[in-house]
């Protein structure tokens, strides 16, 4: 199960439906691609690097933002904080996905406003479910 957020809840979100996915590793990215598009039903935009995410992911106007933790260049943190400057994208929910998931970096990665932390490696089968329940139980703080 994703890690989630402390209570803090805002007006009741719309339907999940699109999602900006950031993710550097060819492999991954299609792989959670297939699954969010495939089992999800969900409207994946997906961006090799933070760099394009910031250049394309405003006008994809996402429901949510998933991003890595770890890429070269401008890494999952410091792209949802350039997100967040871009009109329509300041209070788009976030989840992160790390392979380092101890509780210091989790609840920095919350901290930093994520509303869940997926571990890596996940379970593509369920991993729409972990991103639904995230984003369902921040719905309802």
């Amino acid at each position: 199960m994703p890690q989630t957020a402390p209570a803090n809840h805002a007006p009741s979100a719309p339907a999940l439906r699109r999602l900006l996915y950031v993710e550097d590793d060819p492999s991954i990215l299609a792989i959670v691609k297939l699954t969010l598009e495939g089992l999800g039903k969900f409207v994946v935009h997906s961006c090799t690097s933070g760099s394009e995410a910031i250049e394309t992911g405003a006008g994809f106007k996402p429901d949510l933002i998933l991003l890595d933790v770890m890429m070269p260049g401008m890494d999952g943190p410091t792209t949802l904080k350039a997100l967040r400057q871009l009109p329509g994208l300041a209070t788009t929910p976030a989840i992160f996905m790390t392979a380092t998931t101890g509780p210091d970096d989790v609840a920095e990665l919350m901290a930093q406003g994520a509303i869940a932390v997926i571990a890596k490696p996940f379970d593509p089968l369920t991993l729409c479910e972990e991103i639904k329940s995230a984003w369902h139980i921040q719905d309802t703080l």
